[in-house]
């Protein structure tokens, strides 16, 4: 089956198509991770993307259930060199391809990918449509006519609709800790829980009351897909968090609460995609090596006094971490809850954990 990818400058991409037939759009995106493309293809943070794998073979040890972010897969479109028709993997349960029709996904293969990735990042990403069903001229047409990525508030649709509730694993109850779910992986919960804490998980639109009234000991900010500054609900909802309770924000996290805190957000020109992403700790000199997924980054220079920088991205020297020099307050742009990895990072939750214990003491006195 034949398959077509255009983007929004013109460019038109051939090549074999697997998963669904159809026709979808999104912003066309790169990673560069050599192994996880189940996690990408689960992850909330990817809706709204035609997401072009770097590597050369995808799918070589299938998919199984256990390594899902989510339930369902979010990506508007794969795409990679090659999808592999025969795979092998000690867990593996079924192959990619009839992954990505079951979950009605678009998948094309054997095109030049080092070609369509370097136009990226020359050009910067940009909105795409990949297809079965129509021809070039037709399909441009409709990615023009398609929302562009600026201004949207994709984390509203992908947001848990009801609260869910999860008990610590294999230990004692040691904190509660209130989740806003921004388009949040499992893999946040699995490593909270592990460290004796009980998650509460909201949705994206939970007013401060709603989360305070449960008393917290501290709370999570979730990844997301979309503009952070298209949240002025969430954003304002941190606000009156941000002088209550300790806080820990990853990705979209870490962006409304850059906003929330006065700062201000702008877009990245491709982004960054993948688990290879070197970011520097400002104050120890330490180089974790972190996964991440996020178009947009806060402009460190609009922050307020009272925020400090904590981590740098060593390949463009943005932002990548702050915190508050007063109140009890992390933020990361990157995944320290890297699922498959690297867990360079993981130790941000242990510090997550001590501002939580610390908050406890000083009230205990």
């Amino acid at each position: 089956m034949k398959g077509l990818l255009v983007l929004e400058d013109g460019s038109c991409w051939r090549g074999e198509a697997i998963g669904r037939p159809g026709t979808s759009f999104g912003e066309i995106v790169f990673n560069t991770a050599m192994s996880g493309y189940q996690e990408v293809l689960t992850d909330p943070s990817y809706a709204g993307q035609i997401v072009v794998m770097t590597a050369a073979h995808i799918g070589n040890y299938g998919v199984r259930a256990s390594e899902a972010e989510s339930d369902r897969v979010h990506v508007a479109g794969f795409v990679a060199r090659d999808f592999p028709e025969r795979w092998s993997g000690a867990g593996g349960e079924e192959s990619l391809a009839r992954y990505l029709d079951r979950e009605g996904v678009v998948g094309l293969h054997g095109l030049d990918t080092r070609a369509l990735v370097r136009r990226i990042r020359s050009e910067g990403a940009m909105r795409a449509g990949v297809s079965t069903e129509v021809d070039d001229s037709e399909l441009l047409a409709r990615v023009r006519e398609s929302p562009p990525m600026i201004g949207s508030d994709l984390a509203l649709s992908v947001s848990a609709a009801t609260t869910a509730e999860y008990s610590p694993r294999g230990a004692r109850e040691l904190f509660r800790v209130a989740a806003i779910d921004y388009g949040m992986k499992r893999n946040i919960v699995r490593l909270l829980t592990a460290a004796g804490c009980r998650v509460k998980v909201y949705p994206a639109t939970a007013p401060a009351e709603r989360v305070l009234e449960d008393d917290p000991d501290g709370i999570f900010l979730s990844n997301g897909p979309g503009d952070p500054a298209a949240l002025p609900g969430p954003i304002r909802t941190i606000e009156r968090l941000v002088p209550r309770k300790p806080i820990f924000g990853i990705c979209l996290g870490h962006q409304l609460l850059g906003l929330a805190l006065g700062g201000t957000t702008f877009k990245l020109k491709f982004g960054h995609r993948g688990a290879n992403h070197p970011v520097q700790d400002v104050g120890t000199g330490a180089v974790a090596i972190t996964s991440q997924n996020h178009g947009f980054a806060v402009e460190a220079a609009t922050l307020s006094s009272e925020v400090e920088a904590t981590h740098v991205n060593l390949n463009d020297r943005t932002l990548e971490g702050f915190r508050h020099r007063t109140l009890p307050i992390l933020a990361a742009q990157f995944h320290p809850e890297a699922s498959p990895g690297p867990h360079d990072a993981n130790v941000l939750f242990e510090r997550f954990i001590g501002e939580m214990e610390k908050r406890r003491l000083r009230e205990a006195r």
